[in-house]
């Protein structure tokens, strides 16, 4: 019943109100993060080293990782039924009528604030696994949606190794926002079904 009532509420709204609601919520992540920051990080100059910048590092696992991410996700949708990759037509409705630069802004507004929270605050604070099923539970739209949950659990747990790996935040930053942006293109271009 309730997910009746957030279909209609979400059908009501225009496409800019959708895409306005993405920054909304992204504000909110960022607030938390900050608050959750504050009382979970007990040495700033350590967890300052998670935001160093290694060209080489970021290059290697951050850009491969999206890309990788980014054409298993185009294999899939290719082979799998539509209806398995249905959100709703939400993302749709999101990317379909800003412009490729808004794209741009939205997919590293939210590569930013998700991997700030997820991998450099939760996951520094309470582990991996956490961290991982807090990113999945995040995109609950997809509970009722078996492959795209799983699919976000295992891009979560991947981005999360990432992280493990090379305890550099950009690292999964950049590969978040390849996966974002690339797939927010393909459906501005009509690319995707």
């Amino acid at each position: 019943m309730k997910r009746r009532k957030q279909e209609e509420l979400i059908k009501q709204l225009t496409d800019r109100q959708l895409v306005n609601q993405v920054y909304v919520t992204q504000l909110l992540l960022f607030s938390i993060a900050i608050v959750l920051a504050f009382l979970m990080i007990d040495s700033f100059n350590e967890w300052a080293t998670i935001w160093m910048w290694d060209s080489s590092v970021i290059l290697r696992y951050g850009v491969m990782a999206g890309l990788i991410v980014f054409l298993i996700d185009v294999v899939l949708m290719a082979t799998l039924p539509e209806q398995w990759y249905d959100d709703g037509g939400i993302n749709v409705r999101v990317f379909r009528s800003i412009s490729v630069l808004e794209i741009a802004v939205i997919a590293a507004l939210v590569a930013i604030v998700e991997e700030l929270l997820f991998r450099g605050i939760i996951q520094t604070s309470f582990g991996y696994i956490t961290a991982s099923l807090a990113f999945a539970v995040l995109h609950l739209r997809y509970l009722t949606k078996p492959v795209l949950l799983l699919s976000v659990l295992m891009i979560s747990f991947y981005l999360g190794w990432m992280f493990e790996m090379t305890q550099l935040l950009w690292v999964t930053i950049v590969a978040h926002f390849i996966i974002d942006f690339m797939l927010g293109v393909m459906i501005r271009l009509n690319i995707m079904r």
